[in-house]
This record gives structure tokens, C-alpha cells and sequence, in this order.
């Protein structure tokens, strides 16, 4: 904790505007359930933001698009937002482009991706921790409504306030944080292994200690009546 404290002290932190620094763009419009069955583009789904704090782009899916489209396609350093869920908390999950793209990919219907202005310092790694932060989740709740289905009001989210560190500092954050999500990944492992080698173990001896096939149930070592 000294060292965490050492890190973050006396430090120059900006705070801007979302509305300030970057711009909202939306995801795909004008498609018919067709366009999704034989696509000839990748897009980026709602699963995927949702269930990832960083793109993941081994699980893109695919759309058709026309060459004479004008859609808007994610690029790295973006970061993307589900639009809508069925509870506030769990609205505007972010999930960042942390990937050099080749080619255009694309962003689904119900999400929307915000773009940093070129003078805004953020590196991505740092921006897929930041936006997925306790107090950055909070804020990003308060901007959904609804009764059913709860929507993230853009007007609402311009307004949020992000922090900026010097780029050295943020660097040393995703250093702390990649080694914390490593360190829990190799203990998750390795205790489902020892999960499925205790229930492999119970299971052998619980099959073993029922398995009554075979005895002389007039036997000596049968049940009596």
C-alpha cells in the first residue's frame, strides 16, 4: 500500500468531460436479419462488450456490407458501450480496443463506441481498467433510464468526468493491474483442477463404496432382514 500511495501522490490528475475529449459515434444502421447470415465483414457484438473488459477479436461475427455504406467502423485506442440492459448497473458495460485492426470492423446496433480526441493521452490498457472501475460504473449507471429496459442517456454521459494521469503513471497501472489478472487467471486454473480432480476422486469412491454388484445379498456381509 506505501508503494500505491507513492504512486498516486502529488501527481497531476486532469478531469475532463467525456463531451470534452471525445466524440460518440453509433453502431450499425439499416440491417435486415439477412445482412447477418452471410456477412462479408466482421462486427463487433453485444456479447462480446458485455462479457469483455478488452475487445475480444477472435469472436467477431459477421455482416453483410454494401461497398456504397456509410457506417461507422471502431478503431484502436475506442472504447465500446452496450447501449442498453435490463438493470442500470449492468448498462454501458465498456469493453476497449486494445488491437491494431487491419481492415474495418464494425459495431453492433445496440452499442455505441467513443473516440478520444488526438490530443487526449489515454492508453487504451489503462482506459479498459479505468472504465470498468467501481466508480466509473456508478457514474455510468446514473446516465441510464427506464422502466423495462434501461437506455445510457449520451446527453447524460457527455457529462461524466473521467481522470487523466501523466502517461508514466498510467503505465505503472496496468503493469500493477495486468500482473494482479494474471496472478488470479494462473489461481483460478489451478484451483478448478483441484476442484476436478476432488470431485473425480469423490466420484471413483462414492461409485466404489455403492457398487454392491456381485455380493450375496443372503451372505454374511448382507443386509438382514
Amino acid at each position: 500500500m506505501n508503494y500505491l500511495d507513492k504512486l498516486i501522490k502529488d501527481v497531476q490528475v486532469e478531469w475532463k468531460t467525456l463531451g470534452e475529449i471525445s466524440e460518440i459515434y453509433g453502431g450499425l444502421t439499416g440491417k435486415s436479419k439477412a445482412d447477418f447470415e452471410n456477412g462479408n465483414a466482421k462486427y463487433v457484438s453485444y456479447k462480446n462488450i458485455f462479457g469483455n473488459i478488452e475487445v475480444d477479436f477472435e469472436k467477431l461475427e459477421s455482416v453483410k456490407i454494401s461497398s456504397n455504406e456509410n457506417q461507422y467502423h471502431v478503431k484502436y485506442g475506442d472504447i465500446l458501450f452496450t447501449g442498453s440492459s435490463e438493470t442500470p448497473d449492468e448498462a454501458g458495460m465498456s469493453s476497449a480496443v486494445t488491437t491494431i485492426i487491419e481492415g474495418n470492423v464494425y459495431l453492433n446496433s445496440f452499442s455505441f463506441g467513443l473516440r478520444f480526441n488526438d490530443d487526449i493521452e489515454l492508453v487504451p490498457e489503462f482506459s479498459k481498467y479505468l472504465f470498468r472501475s467501481y466508480f466509473m460504473r456508478l457514474e455510468i449507471s446514473k446516465t441510464a433510464s427506464g422502466v423495462t429496459r434501461y437506455n445510457v442517456s449520451k446527453a447524460r454521459f457527455k457529462k461524466i468526468k473521467i481522470p487523466i494521469p501523466p502517461l508514466t503513471v498510467q503505465k505503472e497501472i496496468v503493469r500493477i493491474l495486468d500482473t494482479f489478472t494474471e496472478l488470479t487467471a494462473e489461481l483460478t486454473a489451478e484451483l478448478t483442477a483441484e476442484l476436478t480432480a476432488r470431485k473425480q476422486q469423490y466420484e471413483h469412491y462414492r461409485n466404489k463404496l455403492l457398487d454392491f454388484n456381485g455380493l450375496d445379498i443372503n451372505g454374511g456381509g448382507g443386509i438382514s432382514g
